[in-house]
């Protein structure tokens, strides 16, 4: 029977999924075809059955587990990478081209080296691929990549002290927006609150959740609650403390969520609170000034039916118009 592996190609890469009948199992290293061509990769799940699964596509199958002379060419690759990258980048140098070569990887059988770099605009590397391909008796990949997948291949120290999650563990990058930040009540600090890459952290995505589940028994920020005999309005709130901050007639107080009276305040109440508070002068006020009515004329009725010269028979009406 036919079981799904999820396959990995490197430490932090993104896993695609691959049918095999042979008897493998997780972190056994693995030969496989892909659109890059012959590859080796690690096994990083347990085998499923393939039959749970509706796929839209009919899967590659795993060639080989890995032997000895796999893993050695494997090695030998990676070395040449390295001689690869020093020659790519004398030569980019040369022809002034305005990009950034971050990585060079080689295929299992040697039969295609693929360069990735960074870059703002597009670049022309024609020339580029002339100079590479007198040098590289083999098929040549440029390939552009984008701030954070730059982060993932190169790796480095984020602003917690500890390795880039997206370079240590992370598979594919989530989507994080600036409302994560809001929603944990971050201070919108832009340098702060992005990564080495210049995007927001991914981090920002792992207690997204837990905050929105959290935030459900506390009172909404510019609601009313009750407070000693006394109407309060909620300003601030501290979800891990536990505590609301909220306005007592004017004195700000950090009061526990388990102090509040939970049930708000009336409308009635809430309404009359609302105009005893002292409103704001807006400058430049002008009296806002009444449109003339527009003046409606009358419908004329019993027209009599439009005809129209030409093809049409006398007296037909012109349906156009009805």
């Amino acid at each position: 029977m036919d079981k799904l592996a999820a396959v990995r190609f490197n430490s932090a890469g993104k896993y695609y999924y691959f049918s095999t009948d042979l008897d493998v199992k997780k972190g056994d290293k693995v030969v496989v075809e892909t659109v890059r061509g012959l590859e080796m990769g690690e096994i990083i799940t347990d085998l499923a059955d393939l039959s749970e699964f509706k796929l839209d596509n009919e899967l590659k199958r795993i060639k080989r587990v890995a032997n000895r002379a796999d893993i050695e060419v494997y090695n030998i690759n990676k070395i040449k990478a390295q001689k690869s990258f020093e020659i790519c980048k004398e030569i980019i140098a040369e022809t002034n081209l305005d990009m950034h070569l971050i990585n060079c990887e080689y295929t299992l059988d040697a039969s295609k080296v693929i360069f990735m770099y960074t870059s703002d605009e597009r670049v022309d590397f024609r020339d580029l691929l002339k100079k590479l391909a007198s040098v590289f008796k083999c098929r040549i990949e440029l390939r552009q990549v984008g701030p954070r997948d730059k982060a993932k291949i190169v790796g480095g120290i984020g602003n917690c002290g500890l390795p880039l999650c997206c370079n240590s563990f992370l598979g594919e990058f989530d989507g994080v927006s600036i409302n994560m930040a809001k929603n944990q009540l971050l201070a919108i600090n832009i340098d702060k609150i992005s990564g080495v890459c210049g995007r927001l952290l991914c981090c920002l995505k792992y207690e997204d959740e837990a905050y929105k589940e959290v935030k459900k028994k506390f009172p909404k920020i510019g609601s009313f609650i009750r407070y000693e005999d006394k109407q309060c309005k909620v300003v601030g709130l501290n979800v891990i403390s536990d505590l609301v901050k909220i306005d007592s007639e004017g004195s700000i107080l950090f009061i526990p969520l388990s102090d509040i009276d939970k049930k708000s305040a009336p409308k009635k109440e809430r309404r009359i609170l609302e105009e005893l508070a002292p409103k704001k002068e807006k400058k430049h006020d002008k009296p806002k000034q009444k449109k003339p009515r527009q003046q409606h004329k009358p419908k004329q009725y019993n027209q009599k039916p439009r005809t129209i010269k030409g093809n049409n028979p006398k007296g037909k009406k012109d349906e156009r118009r009805n």
